[in-house]
Parts: structure tokens; sequence; C-alpha cells
């Protein structure tokens, strides 16, 4: 991949990271909280894939992602591990709320996840 093409597709992603934070409040005022939390999960996803490439990982694997990330970030101490916990949640909860049965949030636990994927956010956005 070109740098240039690079550079575009990690700004792209950002701003889909975002966008995403915008819906997730939108869901959550709609009283769609499994939905919002799929979306709280995908903004840090895609914050995620922007790291990723700025540093030349790829994969399509979520798992691989997380863990590469928990390896090269959070073991380093290069972001605080509350990070590597907040991401591990969200894609937990994400997960539980796409393929389980009958599985609610609470709207307390859906504000936090919120709070806690902008915080997200802006840590991988400081060190890009």
């Amino acid at each position: 991949m070109i740098d240039q093409d690079r550079d575009s597709l990690i700004k792209y992603r950002i701003q889909q990271a975002k966008e995403i934070i915008e819906l997730a409040e939108f869901l959550i005022n709609s009283n769609k909280l499994i939905v919002a939390v799929n979306r709280i999960y995908y903004g840090m996803y895609y914050a995620l894939t922007a790291l990723a490439l700025k540093h030349r990982f790829e994969t399509s694997k979520h798992a691989q992602l997380i863990g590469w990330f928990n390896k090269e970030f959070v073991a380093k101490d290069l972001v605080d591990k509350k990070y590597g916990e907040i991401l591990r949640n969200a894609f937990q909860n994400r997960t539980k709320g796409d393929y389980d049965a009958f599985v609610e949030f609470p709207q307390q636990e859906v504000d936090v996840m919120l709070k806690e994927m902008k915080q997200f956010i802006i840590e991988i956005e400081s060190i890009l």
C-alpha cells in the first residue's frame, strides 16, 4: 500500500470512529441498547484499525487485532492498561449482544460503555 493511500485510510477509519459516537448516542436515546453496544465496539474497532494501519499490522480477525494492541501497546505500557480492558469488554459485550439470546444491557452500563469508547478513540488519536 502506498503511504499516501495508507494515510488516507487512517484518516477515514478515524472519521468512521467519530461518526459512530453520534450514531451510538442516537441509538441509546432511542432505547436501542443492543445495537448501541454493537456500534460502540465498532467505533473502537475502526480507531484500532487506523492504529494498526499506521504500524503496518493487518488482519481480518478481531481477536488478532485486539491481541496485537495488547501486546504492542498495553503490555509495553504505551497506553494505560484500562484501554485494553475497555476494548476487551466492548468486544465481549458486542459478541454477547450479537449472538446470545435474551440479552439486555442496562441503560447505565451502556452510558458507561459510550463514555469509554469516546476515551478510547481520543487515546488512539493521541498516539497516531
